[in-house]
C-alpha cells in the first residue's frame, strides 16, 4: 500500500515508534529511524527492516530537543531518500512531580522533545508534501492529551498542546492532499511503563503482577496494555485511501480510558 512512500518515524529505535516502523516498512515505505541507543543495536534493527521488507532504511540520530536538528532531520530524508510521505511524531520523555517541586529544566526539556520537535518536524515537512500534493502527518499523543492525571504537569500539557496543534494543521492543509491526526494510546508495555510498574511494586511492596493490574486497573477498562503493533496498525490506516477525509482529529487506542 506504501510503496513508494518515504515515512519519518521519530523515536523510533525502540517501544511504540519501532512497532509503527515495522509496521509501515511492512506496508513497503521506506523509514527512517530516529532516537538514541547503542548504536550496535539501532543498526541491527535497521538492516533487519530492510531485510525483512526490501525497503530502504536508514538512522539519522538527530536531537529531538533541538529545533534547527528536527528541520535537518526532514531536510536530510529529502537529501537521502528523495521525498517525505509521512511523518511520524512520536518521540518523548516523561517526568512525575507535583507541580510546585517540577524542575524547569524538565518543564523546559518536556515541551522540547514532545511537542516542539513535533512543530518543527511538521514546518520543514508541510512544503515538501505540498509540492507532491499528499501527505501523512500522524502525531502520537496520548490519553493524556484528553484527559489529566496528577505529577504529570509537562507531559499533559505537551500532549493536549500536540492535539492543538494537530488540528490547527489539519485545517490549514484541509484539501491539499496532507492530512493530520493525532493518536491517544493508553497504557503500553514500554520501558518507560515497565519502569512505573516496578515503582509501584517496590513503594507498595506488591508484586509485579499486582502493580500490573493496579496500573492498568487505575484506568484502562480492558485491562489489557495497548501494543506497538496496534498502534502502528492505526497509523498505517491514516495513511491508507480509507482515511483520506479524516483529519485534525485524535483516534483514542486506550482500552476505554477516555471513554470514562
Amino acid at each position: 500500500m506504501l510503496k513508494g512512500k518515504v515515512a519519518i518515524v521519530t523515536g523510533s529505535t525502540s517501544g511504540i515508534g519501532l512497532g509503527i516502523a515495522k509496521v509501515l516498512s511492512g506496508q513497503g515505505a521506506d523509514i527512517v529511524l530516529n532516537g538514541f541507543g547503542d548504536a550496535g543495536e539501532i543498526e541491527a534493527i535497521r538492516a533487519g527492516i530492510e531485510r525483512e521488507h526490501g525497503v530502504r532504511a536508514v538512522y539519522d540520530g538527530a536531537d529531538m530537543s533541538k529545533g534547527d536538528a528536527v528541520r535537518g532531520l526532514v531536510a536530510a530524508t529529502v537529501a537521502k531518500l528523495g521525498r517525505v510521505d509521512i511523518l511520524v511524531n512520536n518521540a518523548g520523555i516523561q517526568f512525575t512531580a507535583p507541580v510546585e517541586e517540577f524542575p524547569a529544566e524538565k518543564w523546559d526539556a518536556i515541551l522540547a522533545i514532545n511537542l516542539s520537535a513535533a512543530f518543527h518536524g511538521i514546518a520543514a515537512a508541510i512544503p515538501e508534501m505540498k509540492r507532491q500534493g499528499w501527505g501523512r502527518i500522524i502525531n502520537i499523543a496520548s490519553a493524556h492529551g484528553l484527559v489529566a492525571s496528577t505529577h504529570k504537569a509537562a507531559y499533559v500539557a505537551a500532549k493536549h498542546g500536540l492535539v492543538g496543534l494537530t488540528k490547527v494543521v489539519g485545517l490549514e492543509n484541509a484539501g491539499n492532499g496532507i492530512t493530520c491526526n493525532a493518536v491517544c494510546p493508553g497504557w503500553v508495555l514500554t520501558p518507560l511503563v515497565e519502569k512505573q510498574i516496578a515503582a509501584i511494586a517496590a513503594d507498595k511492596k506488591i508484586s509485579q503482577d499486582d502493580a500490573t493490574r493496579q496500573l492498568l486497573g487505575e484506568k484502562q477498562p480492558s485491562m489489557t496494555f495497548v501494543t506497538p503493533e496496534q498502534l502502528g496498525a492505526t497509523v498505517a490506516f491514516l495513511c491508507s485511501p480509507a482515511a483520506d477525509q479524516i483529519t485534525g482529529t485524535a483516534i483514542s487506542v486506550d482500552g476505554g480510558w477516555t471513554a470514562q
